[in-house]
């Protein structure tokens, strides 16, 4: 009885003790939860947790092709309802098994883990943190550098799990944890993580799919499937067996799992890697575009601020970010807002058509152009060229490199530049076989990458503008510039068609005639022009304009300008055929010296199986948000720029061209006998190679030639357009039409209405023309309508 008092003063001042530390705690939550003791995010950061999300391009057989997005934040947005059970019911059994009972904090695995782990270190007793907690961490917690740090970043942890699960359903919280996750090799969240590894979208993950990948959140470096693949299959398999041990699976399919090896499909995500990366990088650029600005164009470049201001006022994709707000007033971020771009491009096409450009490459243009200049002292440049010509070229290359502006940046003198392009060192150069690994000066490998034939290669839809096919180069990682819409190169004879349908429209016939001669023509300054002719045969003949087209005449085409004069030459092409370039009006000008690029020509070609109809390259479908709101639609633009007397008389003498022409290989050395127009193009010195083609569904156009126009073939008969482009539309025909899942048929017929049956009668019909003088528009006076 003496020692009572002692007792119940130590009862007294334990209760005491526990109460303040209770007081404490609730003090301290309280003021965490204030942000008066540590970091608490605003209540506007835990509405919108996750606001970086990357925009998808997706293809129009619905395949991902790529995504926009900064640097390591690669997360593409999925909806919780397009998860696979299978993902969240791993993630459950491994993370966080009373998930949908608590409130963020899980007492009782805290509990557990404070005695198993903390006091008894029992490797197995497992961890205490919820799916909200980790959560919280992920978006919120710095890396601890100590033990101690880490513990006073938990009690703040649990603070925000609590607050998220106010403001947030299990199903979000789940959605979120798994977007913000990252899965290494630029996977950041599940959607990017399905893809990577296994080429599927989260709805199609399997079951042992699902385990791997959620196995990866304990640590993915450690469970990492491409590196250490039997440690994640054994992690792998303990979610497995978690998830039986949960009542996901029985136990037979779980040991039958368990069983399976472990098997990814990689797909690296890299912008200069995978399908059709010259069409998504014009994709980026064109959405981006800023509204043009004089100041930002120098003076040489006016052309292109014209060109650029018409694209902003009538292309409702070029600067598609810029023109449009969301509801908070602020432009559209192509690598935050998680859009989706649905394109028009057909991955199997695209691919077909990749495929072309190698085949022919490997296997024959390329061996040949090195075979032909493997003695020349000049190579890859022309003999035409002095040393000391190329030698400023090759300065001037070396000039335009990353490695010549950083060694100038860092101070180096231009003598110790000039030493050290000339020393040789390891490096990897581009070659048909693969990456090359050699040793080589930087300057001879600038030479070497030279030497490397381009290309530009487009297909659309006939009908409707779809571009379903674009190679803008041989290989994006090491040619990035864009052949297909940025690179312009003169036109050549492909431009012939553009003038016949001029004298079509003005009254004559491909059965007219004219005597086969030499045609001498006098410009506006009196100035002789006689044009060369590559056709020997027929000479002082009657030959018709259908002969004339067929056989690529220059007389012939001569003729015709000097009967319609350039002045409307220049304005039909300008007018109706959409060129923006600076054109000439000069009697050469039916030679094509302008320069275009390859999509405008296959947009002009279109008109011949149009019924006169001129349709724009149609890339994109629509624009979603990342909750699948549609916030753009884009349909085919069209223009009447010939009558359908003319475009029938044209599509009749463009088959002939196929038929019994220069473009004759399509069917001798291709095989392709389905019905066909075309046009074969071959500039000066065989510095451009070009073949324009169509078949009644699908319209095409190739450009083949070297990175500069000194570069090129010296004989015509590998150098010319009938058998330096032309092959590659014929290979790509070839595979599409093999492949019936894509509907395009080699027995398709051309649909010509009976009254234009007959190319040889002229029909009168009223088209409307504009009246604009021979000083047409000038790109002046471009400039003042766009500011």
């Amino acid at each position: 009885m003496k020692h009572r008092p002692k007792k119940n003063k130590f009862v007294l001042w334990f209760w005491i003790a526990f109460g303040a530390f209770l007081m404490l705690t609730v003090l301290s939550f309280y003021m965490i939860a204030k942000g008066w003791i540590g970091y608490m995010p605003p209540v506007e950061d835990l509405e919108n947790p996750i606001n970086k999300y990357a925009t998808e391009v997706i293809s129009a057989d619905m395949q991902i092709m790529g995504t926009y997005s900064y640097d390591k934040e690669n997360r593409m947005y999925v909806d919780y309802k397009e998860l696979s059970p299978a993902i969240i019911q791993a993630l459950i059994a491994t993370e966080d098994a009373r998930f949908m009972e608590h409130s963020g904090i899980d007492a009782y695995a805290l509990l557990r883990a404070i005695v198993k782990t903390g006091i008894l270190r029992q490797s197995s007793g497992g961890g205490g943190s919820t799916i909200s907690q980790q959560l919280a961490k992920q978006l919120y917690t710095e890396h601890a550098s100590n033990t101690i740090e880490r513990l006073f970043q938990k009690p703040i942890e649990w603070v925000i799990a609590v607050q998220l699960e106010r403001f947030y359903t299990k199903e979000e919280i789940i959605n979120m944890y798994l977007s913000k996750f990252d899965f290494l090799y630029n996977a950041v969240g599940i959607q990017s993580a399905c893809w990577v590894y296994f080429g599927k979208s989260p709805k199609e993950i399997s079951v042992e799919e699902a385990a791997t990948l959620i196995g990866m959140c304990k640590n993915p470096s450690r469970y990492n499937p491409l590196r250490q693949e039997e440690r994640t299959r054994g992690r792998r398999n303990v979610v497995l067996g978690l998830m039986a041990e949960k009542g996901y699976l029985t136990q037979v399919a779980c040991d039958s799992l368990k069983a399976l090896p472990l098997r990814t499909e990689y797909h690296r995500v890299d912008h200069k890697e995978g399908i059709a990366p010259y069409f998504r990088e014009y994709l980026k650029m064109t959405l981006n575009a800023q509204k043009p600005n004089r100041k930002n164009y120098p003076a040489w470049n006016k052309d292109k601020f014209t060109e650029d201001s018409i694209a902003w006022e009538t292309n409702p994709l070029y600067g598609w970010c810029n023109k449009n707000r969301k509801s908070d007033g602020t432009p559209y971020n192509l690598y935050k807002d998680g859009l989706k771009i649905y394109t028009t491009l057909d991955t199997r096409m695209q691919k077909y058509a990749e495929q072309a450009v190698t085949e022919h490459f490997s296997t024959f243009l390329q061996p040949a152009f090195f075979k032909e200049t493997a003695n020349s002292s000049t190579a890859p440049y022309s003999r035409n060229l002095t040393k000391d010509q190329i030698s400023k070229l090759l300065d001037k290359a070396m000039k335009q490199t990353d490695r010549y502006r950083a060694l100038q940046k860092s101070g180096v003198s231009e003598q110790e530049i000039v030493k050290i392009f000339n020393t040789p060192v390891d490096m990897q150069v581009f070659s048909w076989a693969g990456t090359k690994d050699t040793v080589m000066s930087p300057m001879d490998s600038i030479r070497y990458m030279k030497s490397i034939l381009r290309t530009g290669f487009m297909v659309m839809d006939a009908h409707s503008g779809a571009v379903k096919a674009y190679v803008g180069g041989v290989n994006f990682k090491y040619f990035q510039y864009d052949m297909v819409n940025t690179g312009k190169r003169q036109v050549g004879s492909t431009i012939k068609p553009y003038l016949y349908s001029l004298a079509m429209e003005s009254g004559f016939t491909p059965c007219d005639e004219m005597l086969h001669v030499e045609q001498t023509l006098y410009d506006d300054l009196g100035r002789e022009y006689t044009p060369k002719n590559t056709v020997k045969g027929r000479y002082n003949e009657m030959v018709s304009l259908r002969w004339g087209l067929q056989n690529s005449d220059n007389w012939v085409s001569a003729y015709l300008i000097g009967q319609l004069s350039w002045h409307a030459f220049k304005r039909k092409l300008v007018e109706a055929y959409g060129f923006s370039e600076p054109i000439d009006a000069v009697p050469a000008l039916c030679l094509g010296p302008c320069e275009v690029s390859v999509a405008k020509m296959v947009s002009g070609y279109s008109t011949f199986i149009n019924g006169g109809n001129r349709i724009e390259p149609l890339y994109v479908t629509r624009i979603e948000d990342k909750s699948g709101n549609v916030l753009a639609n884009f349909a085919p633009r069209y223009s009447q720029i010939l009558t359908e007397d003319a475009a029938y008389k044209m599509l009749s003498m463009l088959r002939s061209v196929i038929d019994g022409g220069t473009g004759g290989g399509m069917r001798s050395r291709q095989g392709i006998y389905a019905p066909m127009g075309g046009k074969t193009g071959t500039t000066q010195n065989n510095s451009d190679a070009w073949f324009m083609g169509f078949t009644p569904s699908l319209v095409g156009g190739c450009w083949v030639g070297g990175e500069e126009r000194d570069i090129h073939f010296r004989s015509m008969n590998e150098g010319q357009g009938a058998r330096a482009a032309l092959p590659i539309m014929g290979l790509f025909l070839k595979y599409v039409f093999a492949d019936a899942k894509l509907g395009y048929s080699a027995t398709e017929q051309f649909h010509v209405p009976e009254r234009y049956s007959d190319p040889c009668h002229t029909i009168e019909e009223n088209f409307p023309t504009n009246n604009i003088p021979d000083d047409e528009l000038t790109p002046d006076m471009l400039d003042d309508l766009f500011n």
